[in-house]
């Protein structure tokens, strides 16, 4: 079982980078957990250096504005790398006619990259960068499109592999879940983003670059994602902090308690060995 820690402090001295997730860790897509900035600022302060590593399909310049709006600290991290910067390279590599899932807001994903968007007769890929509007939509919505697309065969490029994320209070569905099913109607997907190397390798680049040498013995990932945040971080050889109070919370918190066997058989579940473990970094 992991082991329970309080606050970041108890186990810093034992780190010199943190990989940290923003969806559930650091914001939950309307404000800003004010405690997990802090705790980053106070980890930079003490000498850490800490890579935001997030599943979205946004470039890292549209995620600094977002999560500054919502309330994240800039002093709570030196670097940002997402899946839609390492996605970037996959969509240069296809073909240049693409077939565009997404909201307007994630088409910066597309920008510089010399591909025209077209309609799904002419393409001969599609990127997906989540539902257009994941609000009101689920992936039952794009069961006939998804049917019509894998009738081609078009590969598919997923830049957000998380299946959900916290809006509030609530579930959001993301991207990956539109990649599962389109695999399961039998075709393939292409993945750069959490739990998929790419990432990581970028993530530890930009900790190279500001701080030289990275000892991955002493690089400590932080998630609430099972699938993607403690995944990754584990099979790149990563020790994890899991945050539990995050989108897996229904399976062992109740009445606002953590009943600890019950987070333990969970863990065991999903084959998870995370390191430590906290209900919301502080």
């Amino acid at each position: 079982m992991a082991q329970r820690i309080q606050s970041i402090r108890d186990i810093a001295d034992r780190y010199d980078v943190m990989l940290c997730d923003v969806w559930g860790v650091l914001h939950n897509g309307v404000e800003a957990f004010s405690h997990a900035s802090e705790a980053l600022a106070e980890a930079r302060a003490a000498g850490m250096t800490v890579v935001l590593i997030t599943n979205s399909p946004r470039p890292h310049p549209g995620v600094k504005v977002q999560i500054r709006g919502l309330g994240v600290r800039d002093d709570a991290y030196d670097r940002i790398v997402t899946s839609g910067d390492v996605t970037r390279a996959l969509i240069a590599k296809g073909p240049r006619k693409v077939y565009f899932i997404g909201a307007e807001k994630d088409l910066p994903l597309l920008d510089g990259l010399n591909v025209e968007p077209v309609g799904m007769d002419e393409a001969g890929i599609v990127v997906c960068a989540g539902l257009r509007e994941d609000d009101t939509e689920t992936v039952e919505d794009y069961r006939e499109e998804l049917a019509a697309l894998a009738a081609r065969k078009l590969p598919f490029i997923c830049a957000n592999p998380d299946l959900v994320v916290e809006r509030g209070h609530r579930l959001i569905v993301c991207a990956g879940a539109l990649a599962k099913a389109y695999e399961e109607l039998g075709c393939t997907t292409e993945i750069a983003g959490k739990p998929h190397r790419p990432i990581y390798d970028k993530a530890i680049a930009e900790a190279r670059d500001v701080r030289g040498d990275v000892d991955l013995s002493r690089v400590i990932a932080v998630g609430d994602g099972m699938p993607t945040d403690v995944r990754g971080a584990e099979a790149y050889g990563l020790d994890v902090l899991y945050i539990s109070g995050g989108i897996h919370a229904q399976y062992y918190v109740e009445g606002g308690r953590t009943d600890e066997a019950k987070l333990a058989a969970f863990l065991d579940q999903e084959r998870a060995h995370p390191k430590w473990w906290m209900p919301r970094l502080q």
